[in-house]
């Protein structure tokens, strides 16, 4: 019984570091764009999604 939560342990460990892997993969896509980008998609996807704007 002691093994089996030793490995539910270990997977929920896993499971937290392939999270924290995840977020930081995606700040860092984020923080690529420059402001100037930023600003232009949000002006593309308004202009998409009001056809008369």
């Amino acid at each position: 019984m002691r093994s089996m939560w030793k490995w539910v342990g270990l997977a929920g460990v896993a499971g937290v570091v392939a999270g924290g892997a995840l977020v930081v993969r995606d700040q860092r896509k984020r923080r690529a764009y420059t402001p100037d980008e930023i600003r232009a998609k949000l002006h593309e996807r308004l202009s998409e999604s009001d056809p008369e704007g």
